[in-house]
């Protein structure tokens, strides 16, 4: 890894690095490159980084992740796509989540103590509206119940700056292809029925105006949601060896957020 300061994300780094083995033949066309972890020993970098990397190069047309095959040379010298910014606003999908758990984690909080009756039914209308977006089986094709879902909790604070810094950090998650190539590799609804209880569990302790419960349970989700990528993100072995951007924690024993 560079050591001097760097315009880049480090994950632009590693993905240079492997452009640059591929494009100096290292790695002709079809041949299939070594797994996740063995990248990642090579490169003194975390697997994290070298995911990020990969999905980067995906987008390029440099390789193809094929899921339980490994991750294959496709193209060793591809020319721009028109209109597709690999960077997007600049940060990969792991340091989006650890913003988001940070900032709804602390709006869920207010919410808790902010909330009317209007607010409420909105974030149970939102729910209806997933639970009928779940039961179409349309994969990845709608999730406006799940924005409506964190917009009416973000709305229950009455703050509309809070309402317009998540609005902003959703669009940013829309616009990012990084997302979007990691999540089209989530091949079934289960993950989101997993969530959609999250969002119940984050419902109940609104209705009941715990604070901190809902911040440990907007926190859980998104860690939830975070763990389901990553997982699902790797197609060489569930298991990983760290992050490049390790969750906030929260102190459930005495009640205050701390640094682990």
């Amino acid at each position: 890894m560079k050591t001097q300061a760097s315009a880049q994300r480090p994950y632009q780094e590693v993905g240079e690095m492997l452009r640059n083995m591929i494009t100096q033949k290292q790695y002709a066309v079809g041949e299939r490159l070594p797994p996740e972890r063995e990248l990642a020993a090579l490169l003194d970098v975390t697997r994290t980084l070298v995911r990020e990397a990969l999905i980067m190069l995906e987008l390029e047309g440099l390789i193809e992740v094929r899921r339980g095959a490994g991750i294959y040379v496709v193209n060793d010298s591809p020319a721009p796509r028109p209109g597709v910014q690999t960077t997007c606003n600049d940060a990969g999908p792991f340091e989006m989540l650890q913003a988001r758990q940070l900032l709804e984690s602390n709006i869920a909080e207010f919410a808790a103590l902010q909330a009317t009756r209007e607010d409420i039914i909105k974030m149970r209308q939102a729910l209806e509206l997933e639970e009928k977006e779940l039961a179409s089986g349309a994969v990845n094709e709608s999730e406006n119940g799940d924005r409506n879902f964190h917009l009416a909790i973000a709305e229950a604070t009455h703050n509309s700056m809070l309402v317009e810094l998540f609005k902003q950090s959703w669009q940013w998650r829309e616009d990012n292809v990084m997302w979007s190539q990691l999540h089209r590799h989530l091949v079934n609804t289960h993950y989101r029925k997993e969530w959609l209880d999250d969002h119940k569990k984050i419902l109940a302790t609104l209705i009941k105006k715990d604070a901190r419960a809902a911040k440990q349970a907007m926190w859980q989700h998104l860690e939830n949601v975070k763990q389901r990528l990553l997982e699902f993100s790797d197609v060489d072995d569930i298991y990983f060896d760290g992050y490049l951007f390790e969750s906030w924690p929260l102190d459930s024993a005495n009640g205050q957020d701390r640094v682990r």
